[in-house]
C-alpha cells in the first residue's frame, strides 16, 4: 500500500475486488456491496475514486424519472476526482499516477465534433445516458461476486473505488491541485461557469437572471460575477438557497410563490425592460418559458442547462423569436474537457472560481442514502462523498 491506496505494480492487468453503491430499482436504497472491476482494454482507463459528490442528474437516474433510460443493476455516480491506477493499450496522454477528473462529455479528439470549434461534443465519447458498457466490446468492466454484470453510467461510475473509463473521457489537472475540490469540475460547476463564459459570454456590467440555485445555477452566478455582471438575480422557490446565493455573487432573489403575477414581469420592471442573459436550471418547462421572456427585446439570449423529461416540447411560439431574443443549450458549459479543462481547473486553483463555496456538506461513502436525501431535502449544494 501507498498513501492508502494499492501499488499499481500489485494490480495491474489483474481484477479489482472493491467497494461500490449499487442501486438495483428505481429509487430502492443504495447497497454498499463487493464488485469486480476488470482491468481496462485498449483506449480505457482504471481509476482509484478518491472523492465523488451527489448531483441532481444521479438523483434522477435513481429515481428513474426516464423510464427509457432506466438500467440495473447499476453503479451511478459522474462527479470525482481520482488517481490512475493503470491505462490500456493504447493511451498516451495518460499514466498511472496521474492525478485526474472524469467526465461525461468525452473528447477524442479525432472525430468531426472534436476538430470543430463550434461545439464540444464528440462522435465516440460524448454523453449518451443510455450508453450502459464500454465502447470496445459492448460489455461492462464490473460484475458482482457472483458473475452478474452491472451496468455502467454517463461514461464514468465513480460511485465505486474503482472504475474504468473510456480515455477520452478522462481529464489530467495539475497534481498540486486539490482532489477534494478538483471533483466539482466533472460537472456542475463546469457546466454553470462555462454557460457563463462559453456560451452566453457574460459581459461586465451586464444583467443576469438564473432560474434554479442548485449547484448548477450557483456555478452559473459565480462565473457571471467574475466577468463583472453587476445585477444576478436568483430565482427560487425555496428561500434557504438565497443565503448561499448571495454568497456567491446573487444580488437580487425572487422567489416566484411571493408574487401573484408573472416572475418574468417582475424581472422586466426592475431592469428596465428585461435583463440581457437568462439562465434555465431547474429542467421545467413553465420556468423555461419565464426564463426565455424575463430577457430584454432585441437581444436577450437565454441558455438552458436543466435536464427536461420527454415527451415535452419547447413551451414558445415560433413568433416570439421575432422579438430578436435568442434561446440556446449547452452540454458542459461547452467546455472541450481534455483540452480546455486542466486551464480551467488553473484559473479555480488561482481564486477565479471559488469551489469551495460548493462544498456544502462531506460523508463517508458508505452514507451515500444520507447524502441523497440530503439533495432531496433541498439542504446540500454538493456532498462529498469520502472513499
Amino acid at each position: 500500500m501507498e498513501n492508502g491506496l494499492r501499488k499499481p505494480s500489485e494490480t495491474t492487468g489483474k481484477v479489482i475486488t472493491c467497494k461500490a453503491a449499487i442501486t438495483w430499482g428505481p429509487g430502492e436504497p443504495f447497497v454498499i456491496e463487493e464488485v469486480k472491476v476488470d482491468p481496462p482494454q485498449k483506449m480505457e482507463v482504471r481509476i482509484k475514486i478518491l472523492f465523488t459528490s451527489i448531483c441532481h442528474t444521479d438523483l434522477s437516474a435513481w429515481q428513474g424519472e426516464n423510464e427509457s433510460q432506466r438500467a440495473y443493476p447499476r453503479i451511478l455516480g459522474h462527479e470525482a476526482s481520482g488517481i490512475v491506477e493503470s491505462v490500456g493499450e493504447g493511451v498516451m496522454d495518460i499514466k498511472k499516477g496521474d492525478h485526474v477528473v472524469p467526465i461525461f462529455n468525452g473528447e477524442c479528439g479525432d472525430c468531426p465534433y472534436c476538430k470543430c470549434e463550434k461545439t464540444n461534443m464528440c462522435e465516440r465519447a460524448g454523453v449518451n445516458p443510455f450508453m450502459t458498457v464500454m465502447v470496445n466490446d459492448g460489455k461492462s468492466r464490473f460484475s458482482c461476486k457472483e458473475g452478474k454484470p452491472i451496468f455502467h453510467f454517463l461514461n464514468t461510475s465513480t460511485f465505486c473505488e474503482y472504475t474504468v473509463v473510456e480515455s477520452a473521457c478522462v481529464v489530467k489537472i495539475d497534481p498540486g491541485a486539490s482532489l477534494k475540490t478538483m471533483t466539482l469540475l466533472s460537472c456542475g460547476v463546469s457546466t454553470g461557469v462555462g454557460a457563463a463564459w462559453n456560451i452566453a459570454n457574460v459581459k461586465a456590467g451586464s444583467t443576469v437572471a438564473i432560474f434554479g440555485l442548485g449547484a448548477v445555477g450557483l456555478a452559473v452566478a459565480e462565473g457571471a460575477r467574475a466577468r463583472g455582471a453587476t445585477k444576478i438575480i436568483g430565482v427560487d422557490i425555496n428561500p434557504n438557497k438565497f443565503i448561499k446565493g448571495r454568497a456567491m455573487g446573487i444580488t437580487d432573489t425572487i422567489n416566484p410563490r411571493d408574487f401573484e403575477k408573472p416572475v418574468h414581469e417582475c424581472i422586466r420592471e426592475m431592469t428596465g425592460g428585461g435583463v440581457d442573459y437568462s439562465f434555465e436550471c431547474a429542467g421545467i418547462s413553465e420556468v423555461l418559458r419565464e426564463a426565455f421572456l424575463s430577457t430584454h427585446e432585441g437581444w436577450g439570449l437565454t441558455v438552458i442547462l436543466g435536464i427536461h423529461t420527454s415527451p415535452k416540447m419547447l413551451p414558445l411560439h415560433p413568433m416570439e423569436l421575432f422579438t430578436g431574443r435568442v434561446i440556446i443549450a449547452t452540454v458542459f458549459g461547452g467546455f472541450k474537457g481534455k483540452t480546455q479543462l486542466p486551464n480551467f481547473a488553473k484559473e479555480c486553483m488561482q481564486g477565479v472560481v471559488n469551489l469551495e463555496e460548493f462544498i456544502t456538506h462531506e460523508l463517508p461513502f458508505e452514507k451515500i442514502n444520507e447524502a441523497f436525501q440530503l439533495l432531496i431535502d433541498g439542504k446540500s449544494v454538493r456532498c462529498l462523498l469520502h472513499l
